[in-house]
Parts: C-alpha cells; structure tokens; sequence
C-alpha cells in the first residue's frame, strides 16, 4: 500500500493483528488516563512485539513528563513518540533529544492560519499529524470522531510529511484522499464500535475503502 496507514489506540490482540493483516504502516498506543483508548506500558509493551519488523509502534502521548516518557520507552520500546498536547519545539526536542526516537508532533487544524503553526518545528519533528480541532467541551485532543476541511491541505508544500487525522472513515476516505492527497492517515473512532473498543470488521473494511480509492484515483 503506497499511503502509510496508522491505527491507533489498539488494545487488544486479535484488533492488532487484524489492523498487521490488512496492511498497517504503523499502529498506535495511547497513553493518556483520560481517553478510553488508554493502555498500559506494560500490555502495550506485550502488543507491540508482534508489530516487530510488520508495522512501526507508536506511543502517543499528551503533554507527558520525562518520568511518564521514561517508563513508556523502557517497557513498550516504541519506534516513534507522537506528541499530542500542546508541547512546544522546545519540548519535542528535548524528547527527541533524550530518547533518540522520531517524533511526530500533532496539530489542531480549523483554519489556514493553523497550518502555520508546524513551521516552528521544522527541523525538529520527523513528521507531523494534521486533526480536526476537539469539539467544546471534549477532554480528549484526539479521537473525536470529527474532521476538519481536508482541502485546507491541498496547498501544503509537498516536503511536508504528515498523517491525515479526524473523523475519517471507510465513508469518506475516498473523499479525504481526493482532496487532500496526503502521505499518510491515522484512525481511530471511524473503526470503533463503541468509544476505545476497535473492531476487526471495520478495520478490514476501512483498509478496503482505501485500496479502492487508490485504485479510481490511478485510472
């Protein structure tokens, strides 16, 4: 599959192996007592050796400590550290620093002028994750299930690696790659069957959304 594909919050086995099966890049583990997605270091730990040499693991984490970084790193031994709060370049670089790891740093898109933003971080985030700005009131920066106007995007310089994020799903990806043509998505609620509980059905069927969009898109 040329576009990378991210499924996160994955919690348990079979839901990991189903999103390995179908062709994932990457899969993610969220770390943050708030989200219904949370996991622990130790059981994310255990998930992700089956990822090894399949799919790259991510930890992600929202405005965590150097102790909360450290024993997510020891224990689960992530690939790559995603950054979803609202840490400054400062602070990505002192992670990367620290850890040796990639970063992806996410951000709230609504606007244009939200876009500007990454350039702060230039130099200092491998990558960065585009999501739809959280809906009032929500305690959680990510996994809302809403998006953003995806053709805000489409003016993006195209050395800009990033992962496409926000209320996507096997409706509308078609719609979203069209738009926004990006090199990478990362899902979470659009194959949930109830808030943190992925399902295996969606998941393959999501992955075969994208391969059909791809495929009219090639024609």
């Amino acid at each position: 599959m040329s576009i990378d594909v991210k499924i996160c919050g994955l919690k348990t086995d079979e839901t990991l192996q189903a999103a390995l099966a179908a062709g994932a890049s990457h899969v993610g583990f969220i770390f943050f007592p708030k989200s219904p997605r949370n996991i622990a270091p130790e059981e994310a730990g255990r998930l992700r050796q089956a990822a090894s040499d399949r799919a790259k693991a991510v930890a992600v984490t929202v405005d965590a400590d150097d102790a909360a970084l450290d024993a997510i790193v020891a224990t689960m031994a992530p690939d790559m550290l995603q950054l979803h709060g609202k840490e400054t370049p400062e602070r990505a670089a002192a992670v990367k620093a620290r850890y040796r790891l990639p970063v992806m740093k996410a951000f709230s898109i609504s606007t244009p002028d939200d876009l500007r933003k990454p350039r702060a971080f230039a130099g200092i985030a491998d990558r960065f994750l585009f999501d739809a700005k959280p809906p009032a009131g929500s305690e959680l920066p990510g996994g809302n299930g809403v998006s953003f106007d995806w053709r805000l995007l489409a003016g993006l310089d195209a050395e800009v690696d990033y992962m496409l994020s926000g209320g996507l799903n096997a409706a509308n990806i078609g719609d979203a790659l069209r738009l926004a043509k990006p090199p990478g998505i990362d899902i979470s609620s659009g194959v949930e069957s109830a808030p943190g509980v992925k399902d295996v059905g969606l998941i393959t069927e999501f992955f075969r959304a994208v391969r059909t969009a791809q495929e009219k898109s090639a024609v």
